[in-house]
């Protein structure tokens, strides 16, 4: 029995229970009261829309089920940000899926709702995915409406997506299941075609209060902007539903004759499992981000046959390059070594680290993998690039702007899994958010973050010392310990994966083993999308 693997996965599988149970709370939406009112009303809520429109049984991955975790709390809160997004299939074609959920304030835009909403837009811009709306929305939350309304990635970038969405060929389908007033009234009617719920549902750019305000008219939100209004006077909709299902009905069978697309011509065979088994994950990955461990043993439980072909194996030893398949995708695979590694020169590596070397070899790999057509998958585990005089006069910086220049002008798509640590620059190097990549997904056992907590509470408490010894106070050493745990503690809350998963830094918190489902998925839908810029990373600094 090896004590430490158990020990490792007890502290896994303890953080994969603590995600379970908060993926349950979240799926609740606005509470059970709300969801009973929901029914009460004849209609479905945002999960059992989707849950019918999807395909049974087919595989499906959620974006952003931790969207706006911890945030509004003097507002009650926003579980979801008030909206749920799938990546599914409905009649065997894979979509991206938009639901408003009205069992949270409604349906109304939080701040974090018009991000999730553009994320998804992104998604399905990226690779020319058909995108779905299932509206049920009381438009923007108005005691926040200036954080909402009028900068360029607020509310108003959702319509002109639509517009350009449109102008590229990408199917857009909207179903009006409940409120779509006001600015929100655009998106349906931008898409391709509009499905409306009769008698539930009504579109409107403003409301019969509203309208008997501005204008003195009386007349009920039924006549105003319900299905037979809208249907058979208006020609705003193009289809008027009996109910919920009738609606999904109608979208599926839109769905079901959609053509065929250019495909992007990434490499598939047959899918293979790992030969390694993917439980071992639990074991091997330390439950301390400061610990040690290989790399290697967690490719492989995660590649086709747990096969990996190794680039320049000996060479830049703390990122580990190298092609494989992830089910049945060919993929090219750059990954931080966790383990101290010793080059041929006699110098030790700390794992985790990215040197000078290991920057070159990444750099030219991206590269390769860019001339090849192969996908590139990044599994972060990293604290940053090496720091002190020996790699500043090594040209570390250099070396560090080449990698990032690869990264940042790779065309072919890009996936990130945060595994452990994603500190600093070392974040940009291996593909983090701000560097495209198509999704970007943690485990439980992730921190992102500038730096660790421990070193960012040690600098932050120098800095307060500092500026307590300059107003000529004295700081005991009890003083000192108390001033380091509170500062760690708020910066601790600040790397967990669940903040970062909160405000959309990642598209999920997922399951270890769901890792392969993830990048087939991702790549799946990349597949939509053929490559037409060349690749080119520009002038680099040698």
């Amino acid at each position: 029995m090896d004590l430490k693997f158990n020990q490792n996965e007890d502290k896994n599988k303890l953080l994969l229970s603590d995600l379970r149970r908060k993926l349950a709370e979240v799926q609740l939406g606005g509470g059970k009261a709300k969801i009973a009112k929901q029914h009460d009303q004849g209609k479905m809520t945002a999960r059992e829309r989707i849950d019918y429109l999807l395909d049974p049984k087919s595989e499906r991955i959620e974006i952003g089920a931790f969207v706006g975790e911890g945030m509004y709390k003097e507002h009650g809160g926003c579980p979801s940000g008030g909206v749920v997004i799938k990546i599914g299939y409905v009649k065997g074609k894979q979509c991206i899926v938009v639901a408003n959920d009205a069992t949270v304030k409604a349906g109304a835009w939080f701040p974090i709702t018009a991000k999730k909403n553009l994320r998804a837009q992104e998604i399905a811009i990226e690779n020319r995915l058909p995108i779905i709306y299932l509206v049920d929305s009381a438009g923007v939350y108005l005691p926040m409406q200036d954080e909402i309304f009028p900068d360029k990635e607020h509310f108003g970038r959702i319509f002109r997506n639509n517009a350009i969405m449109s102008s590229m060929g990408i199917t857009q389908i909207s179903a009006v299941m409940g409120s779509c007033v006001a600015g929100g009234a655009y998106l349906p009617i931008m898409s391709d075609e509009a499905l409306i719920v009769d008698k539930t549902a009504s579109i409107f750019l403003a409301g019969s209060y509203l309208v008997k305000a501005a204008i003195g008219e009386s007349i009920d939100n039924e006549t105003l902007g319900g299905a037979t209004t809208h249907c058979e006077i208006s020609g705003v909709t193009d289809y008027k539903a009996k109910d919920d299902a009738a609606a999904l009905d109608t979208i599926k069978n839109i769905m079901d004759k959609i053509g065929d697309f250019p495909r992007a011509g990434f490499n598939r065979k047959k899918s293979m499992k790992p030969q390694e088994n993917p439980e071992d994950i639990y074991g091997i990955l330390p439950g301390s981000r400061a610990e040690q461990y290989d790399m290697m043993e967690i490719i492989k439980r995660l590649v086709d046959n747990s096969e990996f072909e190794e680039y320049k194996a000996g060479y830049g030893q703390t990122i580990l390059t190298g092609y494989a398949r992830i089910d049945g995708w060919a993929v090219g695979i750059v990954a931080n070594q966790r383990k101290v590694v010793k080059t041929k020169k006699g110098e030790m590596q700390f794992g985790g680290v990215i040197y000078s070397d290991s920057a070159d070899k990444a750099t030219r790999f991206i590269a390769n993998c860019n001339q090849k057509k192969i996908p590139l998958v990044f599994l972060q585990d990293v604290t940053g690039f090496m720091v002190g005089s020996k790699s500043e006069h090594g040209g570390i910086i250099k070396d560090g702007a080449k990698m990032v220049n690869a990264v940042s002008n790779s065309v072919v798509p890009k996936f990130t899994i945060v595994i452990g640590n994603s500190y600093g620059a070392g974040n940009y190097a291996m593909c983090g958010k701000a560097y495209d990549p198509r999704l970007i997904v943690a485990w439980p056992s992730a921190e992102l973050a500038v730096m660790s907590g421990n070193s960012a509470a040690k600098v932050l408490l120098q800095i307060e010392k500092a500026s307590l010894k300059k107003k000529g106070e004295t700081i005991t050493e009890e003083k000192e310990t108390e001033l380091y745990d509170k500062i760690k503690k708020r910066y601790d809350n600040q790397v967990s994966p669940y903040y970062a998963a909160s405000r959309l830094w990642t598209d999920a918190i997922i399951d270890p083993k769901d890792t392969r489902k993830w990048i087939s998925m991702g790549i799946e839908a990349a597949d939509h999308a053929p490559i037409e810029k060349p690749f080119n990373m520009g002038v680099l600094q040698v």
